[in-house]
Order: structure tokens, then C-alpha cells, then sequence
């Protein structure tokens, strides 16, 4: 069978500059396409394409007849007043489906979505629910090909393994933008990189993110030889013509010839792979305190529901806290309730005096009429960084701004390149904490990755709210976790929380089910375990486990040794704190012990 979409060295460009450049590939039935590239290399434009709404400066895009096409974008966008009804009712108009079909397509596609209330309006939904939303608007379509502009964005974890399974059970082919390292390699069947490094503008491998990276990394040292051997050539050649070749041969036109063209593909291979990196670092204070933030008791309710109660948590210098929880759990509220935005409904949150707190906001925005020079520099034509005084031109180099843009306006921006603004208005800001709200949206992945690094290597303390779990991995030394039920717990990381959820869930289900259905006397079933190989990711999880144990038990002993520290017996309130750090130490062991011996138990 023809594939359902042939694209044939398609060209797009704004400007002068093209955003990618003869690029040729195929959607097949099955394929599930994960589509990644630096920011600005063309990926949503090239989705927009797809969809028709935007036409190429050349080459062709030809569909299979009859081909049913959906799309969700970066941003969810519904009509004032909808209704989750009437946004799935509208989409089911669109494709023209009515009677019996209409009926068991609505219930199909929301029954799976898990929409409790259809009359709420979309408006007031949280981020993560309009995503399910427009997610779900473009299923009840029955499309054949599905694009998904980062649909992981606003998602929150649970969100995201329900649509890994969805995507994962789908008869249709997608096609995915996503920086989420994770969701790539539970998803995709194939993988593609828009890239000016390569020859044709584009690098595919049949296989997830992990194969990728294999093929890249061979791919790549392959050119790198063929660059090496082009110089040595093009060197010789050189040394010929400065001996004074003789033109008038047939023999010598044709060596000048073709020295011409060695050197021109030089040329060509040395401009692809000139590549550069975000530089990212943030600023810390020279505090010494150990003790920054201490929550006690801390209970917060909205309305009339209750996000959590009860909690106690103590943020000292250092630490690095990844916080976890479904949609609704009161994550940002938290981070709110650090900040001293907010007051708790009770308890006591103690701040140490003087305290430096950098807040980077989920619903952060840049006004779209202000030019780039204006928003990294708002007071002039130069910043103050480390006591350093950089030019504009400077600091936009840093973050992979030409001279060019200074004065292109904010909004023309693409949302990665709008991300790497608000983190160099960040940088600028020292902190004692960082409190960072979903700060990997729109970024690429080579900007993630440096961005990881700066992170991890931060002297001070931050807390980390993010639906990517391969940056809170690599981030974060210990994972507070809320239950969206009132209560709160810390673990040692994110593994552990997944495995703490799926056991709550199973135990919740199977009383259900016991209650519901089990006849007395009977015994259930159980549960058949399956057991697979390491995969790329938890490999490299693997090898630094053991370091990462060592440095727990050294943590612990630390605590336990603050414990028994004799100037603590007559204070109550360091005694309390200190029982818990070392409660928390000891926590944080065990799960890191229990997730050696898992991934023992898959390497088999």
C-alpha cells in the first residue's frame, strides 16, 4: 500500500534565512514519527504544512485519497462558553458524523479521556485538561494521521501515560513534536531530526529515541571522518596550487576542477557542523544558612477542597526537590506558598531572614511588541551578570541570538527561542532558591540538556515542578510527591513515587473489585509479571546507581550524627527537624536501594 503522506524536497523559509531545505520523507500506516530539531529548525512549520495551512516555497506534498487529517497545537485554544460537550459535538459536526456513530464515538473517545463533568466550559479547564481536550477533539475525528504539536506540555504525569497508551493502542499514524525524552522512547516507531548538520536536512532511524541516539552518534562519527579526510585532501591540493600548477593540461584543468569542488563541499560540510550551545548558568548568594524554609504543619485548601494537610518539610541549602503530582494536587500553589505569595490555611511556614527566592512562573509571557534587545536588556545596552557588565550583543550570544534579531520583535519568536528569553531574564536575578514552574516547555532538546547541567550544578537550593521525567532524574535529589487527596510524602525519586502510585491504584482497585465481585472464600488471581531488558535510559540509570547509593548512606550517616549532636537534646523544635531530615535521608536510601535491585532483577 502507498504511504499516506509523500513529501518531496520541500523547502519553507522566512525571510532569507530557510528554516529547513529539501527535505524528503514518508508517513506510513503505523508509523508513530517523533519529530525533534533546535529551536527555530522548522518543526512546527513543518506540521502546519502537513495539516495545510501553510505551503511550501517548493517541492511537493502529495496525500493518499480520502485521507483524514487532525491536529492538536502547542497552545489549546476553545470559544468563549464551550463546553467539553459542545467542543467534541462541534468536532463531530466538522467530519460529519450523525445517528447511531455520533452516539457511540462521543462515549468511546470521553469514556477513555476521563471527563467527569461534560457541561464545565473549556476556559475554565487547567492546562492539562484543555490539553486532553483538544486531544480528544481531534480523536472523535478518526483521523488517519494525527500531528501533535509538544502535547506533553501542560500535561501532567498521569496525563502523559495516558496518552503514551493511547498512542501506543492506535490504529492511526502520528506524527509528534516533543522535547519529553521519556515519551519518545515509550512511543515513537521512528524517529526524525530536522538538522541543518545533515546532508539532506533530516536524519531518520526506524526506532525510538534511545536507537536514535545510537545511529546519530554513528551517523555523526562518520562525517566527522569524512571532514577529516576532506581537509587532508583539500591541504594537498592547496600545496599543489601553490606550487604553480600548469592550467594548460586537459590533466591539470581537471585537478584544479576538482580541488575547486573538494573544497567546496569542505566548505559546505564545515558550515552544517558549526554548532553552538545555550550558555546557561545561574546565579547563587554567598549564604551560608543551612535551614532556608520549614513547613510545619502546613495545611491549604481551595474552596472547599483541600490540597493538602498536614505537611511537613524542611528546605535546606542545597537540596534539590522535584515536586510531583496530578493536575490539581496544588504543585504551583506550593511554589506559591514558598514565595510568600500566598498564606497557608494553617500551620507555619518559617523563612530564614534576608532570603533570596527566584520564582520562574508557568504562565510566564513577554509582551510581543517589545524587541529582543529590550527584553534582555530593559535598562539600557548593556546587563550586570556576576558583577560583570556584558553588551546586549553579548548576552544574546549566549542564548544563540544573532546581532540580527535584537530588533525583532518578542513575538515573532518561536516559543523555544521566547523560553531562552525568560531564562536569561532569570540568570540575571541571584538566588538562595529556585522555584521553577514547568520550565522546559518549548526548549529543545541540546538547551534542555544544558539547562540540566546548570541546574545540577547550582550551590543553591531549588524545587523543580516539571512533567519531564528524565530532567527530575537527573535534577533532582529528592521528589515530594502530593496525592491530590489532601496528602503529601517524600521519596527518594521519581521510580519510586511511579511504583508508590501504581501500588496505591492497584490496592484501590482491587478492593473495588473484592467488594464489588469476589464471591466469599474465593482467592484472587495473581498478578502475572513480565520481565524485560533494560532499556537505553535505564541502563545509564544503571551505572551511576551505585555512586548514587554510596552518597545516600553517606547523607544518612550525616543526619543521624546532627541527631545525636548533644546541643540538640534541649532544643525541641531542631530535635523534630532533625529526626525528619533524618527520616527523609533514610527514605531516600531505601528507595534507591529497591530501585538497584529492580534494575538487577530486569538486567538479568
Amino acid at each position: 500500500m502507498p504511504p499516506i503522506v509523500n513529501a518531496q524536497e520541500i523547502t519553507k523559509a522566512f525571510g532569507a534565512n530557510p528554516l529547513f531545505q529539501d527535505v524528503s520523507f514518508t508517513i506510513s500506516d503505523g508509523n508513530r514519527i517523533g519529530l525533534i530539531g533546535p529551536n527555530g529548525s522548522g518543526k512546527s512549520t513543518l506540521l502546519r504544512i502537513l495539516a495545510g495551512e501553510v505551503a511550501t516555497d517548493s517541492g511537493e506534498v502529495s496525500f493518499r485519497k480520502r485521507t483524514r487529517l487532525a491536529c492538536v497545537e502547542q497552545d489549546s485554544r476553545f470559544q468563549p462558553g464551550a463546553t467539553v460537550r459542545s467542543v467534541i459535538e462541534g468536532a463531530l459536526d466538522r467530519c460529519g458524523v450523525s445517528g447511531t456513530e455520533r452516539g457511540a464515538r462521543f462515549a468511546e473517545t470521553l469514556g477513555r479521556a476521563g471527563f467527569e463533568d461534560l457541561e464545565v466550559q473549556a476556559t475554565e479547564l487547567s492546562g492539562g485538561w484543555q490539553k486532553r481536550l483538544a486531544i480528544v477533539e481531534a480523536l472523535v475525528q478518526h483521523p488517519d494521521i494525527l500531528l501533535l504539536d509538544e502535547p506533553t506540555n501542560h500535561l501532567d504525569l498521569p496525563g502523559i501515560t495516558w496518552l503514551e497508551d493511547l498512542l501506543e493502542q492506535a490504529a492511526f499514524a502520528s506524527v509528534i513534536v516533543s522535547h519529553d525524552r521519556y515519551f519518545l522512547e515509550n512511543v515513537t516507531t521512528d524517529m526524525v531530526e530536522l538538522n541543518r548538520i545533515y546532508p539532506d536536512g533530516s536524519l531518520r532511524v526506524h526506532g525510538n529515541y534511545s536507537e536514535f541516539l545510537e545511529k546519530k552518534e554513528e551517523f555523526l562519527h562518520a562525517q566527522s571522518r569524512r571532514q577529516e579526510a576532506l581537509e587532508n585532501l583539500v591541504h594537498g591540493e592547496i600545496e599543489w596550487l601553490r606550487r604553480g600548477a600548469k592550467a594548460r593540461t586537459r590533466k591539470s584543468k581537471a585537478r584544479i576542477s576538482k580541488a575547486g569542488e573538494l573544497m567546496g563541499e569542505l566548505a559546505d560540510l564545515n558550515q552544517r557542523t558549526r554548532s553552538t550551545t545555550a550558555q546557561i548558568d545561574f546565579s547563587a548568594t554567598d549564604r551560608k544558612t543551612k535551614r532556608l524554609i520549614e513547613l510545619r504543619d502546613v495545611t491549604c485548601t481551595m474552596g472547599t477542597r483541600e490540597l493538602f494537610e498536614g505537611l511537613n518539610f524542611i528546605l535546606t541549602a542545597g537540596m534539590r526537590v522535584g515536586l510531583v503530582g496530578p493536575n490539581g494536587s496544588g504543585k504551583t500553589t506550593l511554589l506559591r506558598l514558598l514565595q510568600g505569595d500566598l498564606a497557608p490555611t494553617g500551620g507555619e511556614i518559617r523563612r530564614a531572614d534576608w532570603l533570596r527566592i527566584v520564582y520562574f512562573d508557568q504562565t510566564r509571557t513577554l509582551d510581543p511588541d517589545v524587541t529582543l534587545r529590550r527584553a534582555l536588556a530593559p535598562d539600557g545596552d548593556s546587563v550586570v551578570y556576576r558583577d560583570r557588565v556584558i553588551h546586549v550583543a553579548g548576552w544574546a550570544a549566549r542564548f544563540l541570538f544573532t546581532g540580527e534579531q535584537l530588533s525583532q520583535p518578542v513575538g515573532r519568536l518561536s516559543g523555544g527561542e521566547r523560553a531562552r528569553v525568560l531564562i536569561a531574564q532569570l540568570m540575571l536575578q541571584p538566588a538562595d532558591i529556585l522555584l521553577l514552574d514547568e520550565p522546559t516547555n518549548d526548549l529543545d532538546i541540546p538547551t534542555l540538556e544544558i539547562l540540566e547541567e546548570s541546574l545540577i550544578d547550582f550551590p543553591g537550593s531549588l524545587v523543580l515542578v516539571t512533567h519531564d521525567r528524565y530532567m527530575l532524574d537527573r535534577v533532582s535529589s529528592i521528589v515530594l510527591g502530593l496525592n491530590g487527596k489532601g496528602g503529601a510524602d517524600t521519596f527518594g525519586d521519581y521510580a519510586q513515587w511511579e511504583a508508590w502510585q501504581a501500588q496505591r491504584s492497584k490496592s484501590d482497585a482491587a478492593t473495588a473489585s473484592a467488594t464489588a465481585q469476589t464471591p466469599t472464600g474465593s482467592t484472587p488471581a495473581a498478578p502475572t509479571t513480565t520481565r524485560k531488558k533494560l532499556s537505553y535510559l535505564e541502563a545509564r540509570e544503571y551505572a551511576t546507581i551505585e555512586q548514587r547509593v554510596e552518597e545516600a548512606e553517606q547523607l544518612v550517616q550525616a543526619k543521624r550524627a546532627e541527631l545525636e549532636d548533644p546541643d540538640n537534646a534541649t532544643d525541641a523544635p531542631r530535635l523534630v527537624s532533625a529526626q525528619a531530615a533524618l527520616d527523609a535521608a533514610q527514605h531516600a536510601l531505601d528507595a534507591l536501594y529497591a530501585r538497584w535491585a529492580e534494575l538487577e532483577k530486569k538486567s538479568g
